[in-house]
């Protein structure tokens, strides 16, 4: 694991979060059920939650240090720029939680820090 790094945030996600959100929420769900999702998560407020944590209750596992996009996102982090918090749904009926998009800045985030605190927006 490498040393720990100050890790920066903006204060809400981007707009095109959204929208890659509802791309990837339209493969799990019918179309309105996945834009009401996206519509939920941008009402959400900010939550916090430990890189570790959120990786357990999504079941995902954790891309290789060469992954392109894992990898642009820790040249971010190197170089002190902030990255957009996490949308995260909740999905009650098998127990875990969609990371709707920022699934490469988890990865990225966890190789430098797994306890690292990371803000999501979560419906």
């Amino acid at each position: 694991m490498s040393k720990k790094v100050e890790i920066k945030w903006l204060s809400e996600p981007e707009e095109h979060d959204y929208q890659a959100a509802l791309s990837y929420l339209c493969l799990l769900y019918d179309e309105q059920t996945a834009i009401t999702h996206a519509d939920k998560l941008k009402r959400a407020s900010i939550s916090k939650f430990k890189a570790k944590d959120i990786f357990r209750a999504s079941n995902l596992s954790l891309l290789g240090v060469s992954n392109a996009h894992v990898e642009k996102d820790q040249q971010k982090i190197k170089l002190g720029e902030q990255l957009s918090p996490l949308l995260l749904t909740r999905d009650p009926v098998n127990g875990k939680v969609i990371v709707a998009d920022g699934y490469h800045r988890l990865c990225a985030v966890y190789t430098y820090d797994e306890d690292a605190v990371i803000p999501c927006k979560i419906a």
